[in-house]
């Protein structure tokens, strides 16, 4: 029952992120990148602060630096996406970013060499190219956005692994309270040093940044880390690589973006990875065995 609960966790994590790029669109209007990575982290430090400041008393030297581990890793992905969207089309940034979820498996295998399951490593390449087809625009050329963007996806996947590890050990919610803090302060000390601190305070900017503060930072990365407790990293990595077919979703119904076949495709290849890694095929197994 907790597995399952952890997938509804993430699955939700995954709407809220893709409903994120049109809050992200909009936001760019009014506020620098960097601007925008300080606002929410910060969002996401007060909210979680105010709303679970019993959990702190929970906080020892342990989940301190296991939250700041995670913390540096959330900003440095985030911040490496940002920079890597200057140079590179928003679709390969979307593709090269997704690709975390090959890398998780890997990172087990070899800093702790655990084996890699089968059915997940299958699935988890599968997502990838579904994303490949809903996003990417064919181009075989790459530059210094690109490269920038993977090793974006290099900093998702390893917070992915690393939360997956730390909350066998650790409270979820101090883990989380604690990564915000971490990622609001470099955040803070960035916008600073870039001299990035005039901030427009015209209603809409504010109330979409307000979105990416209390959604897709507070209520996505605390139901993250509390669904990692409960299912494997590649799976979460996954199931969060529907981001993109979420955020296709929302573009259609907001921004009135025309569906077209490879959407629809990529769509079916990323629901089928999902199945995948989620089965390992045991209902045609089971079939065999009452067919012999």
């Amino acid at each position: 029952m907790q597995r399952y609960l952890g997938e509804i966790l993430l699955v939700i994590t995954a709407i809220i992120w893709g409903s994120g790029f049109v809050a992200s669109a909009v936001s760019l209007e009014y506020y620098t990148p960097y601007q925008i990575l300080a606002g929410r982290f910060m969002i996401g430090a007060i909210l979680l602060t105010i709303l679970f400041h019993k959990k702190l008393k929970k906080l020892n030297k342990s989940s301190l630096i296991k939250g700041a581990i995670l913390g540096v890793f959330l900003y440095l992905a985030f911040a490496l996406q940002t920079v890597g969207l200057q140079y590179t089309t928003p679709s390969k940034n979307a593709f090269l970013t997704a690709v975390n979820v090959v890398f998780v498996p890997f990172i087990g295998f070899l800093f702790y060499k655990r084996k890699i399951d089968m059915f997940e490593m299958i699935g988890a390449v599968m997502a990838v190219i579904g994303v490949a087809v809903l996003s990417l625009k064919i181009s075989t050329e790459i530059n210094i956005g690109d490269l920038l963007t993977l090793c974006c996806a290099v900093g998702f996947a390893f917070h992915i692994f690393y939360t997956a590890r730390f909350v066998k050990t650790e409270d979820p919610v101090v883990i989380t309270i604690v990564q915000m803090m971490v990622a609001a302060l470099i955040g803070w000390i960035v916008v600073i040093f870039r001299g990035e601190i005039s901030f427009s305070l015209e209603t809409e900017g504010v109330m979409n940044l307000l979105y990416l503060g209390v959604f897709s930072t507070t209520i996505a990365y605390l139901m993250q880390t509390v669904a990692q407790k409960y299912i494997s990293e590649t799976k979460a990595a996954i199931i969060l690589s529907t981001e993109s077919f979420w955020g296709m979703v929302f573009s259609v119904i907001i921004l009135s973006e025309v569906m077209t076949l490879k959407m629809i495709i990529g769509a079916i290849l990323i629901l089928l990875a999902i199945i995948i890694s989620e089965t390992k095929f045991s209902f045609l197994k089971k079939k065999v065995e009452e067919l012999t």
